[in-house]
């Protein structure tokens, strides 16, 4: 298991959030200093502890696992369908828009 890539992703959703180690570490149950060692990969997390930072966050575990640069094309899909659950019609039918003007736009530039 990557340690320094989840202390990475913890670090970013946690300044993301506006939220300091300590104000974290409170919301997940851990001390400040656990907390600062799993954000510099000193110490490893047990699974309760991810999950715990994970809530705390507002993100699933995998989000704090897995970098999203290496995820493959089914993963990429599934992580698109969970944003866009919950849109409304008119909102789904305008991100159906711009991605296919996106699309379009992308595929002319790499036609270049």
């Amino acid at each position: 298991m990557d340690y320094v890539g989840i202390g990475k992703r913890i670090r970013a959703q946690r300044y993301k959030l506006d939220l300091s180690q300590e104000e974290l570490a409170e919301m997940a149950g851990i001390s400040l200093v656990h907390m600062s060692h799993i954000e510099t990969a000193n110490t490893k997390l047990s699974l309760p502890v991810l999950v715990d930072l994970a809530c705390a966050l507002g993100v699933r575990t995998d989000d704090l696992i897995f970098d999203k640069d290496t995820l493959g094309k089914d993963e990429l899909l599934e992580e698109i369908t969970l944003e866009l659950d919950g849109c409304s019609k008119e909102q789904l039918l305008t991100l159906r828009q711009i991605l296919s003007s996106s699309k379009e736009a992308i595929q002319k530039y790499l036609e270049r």
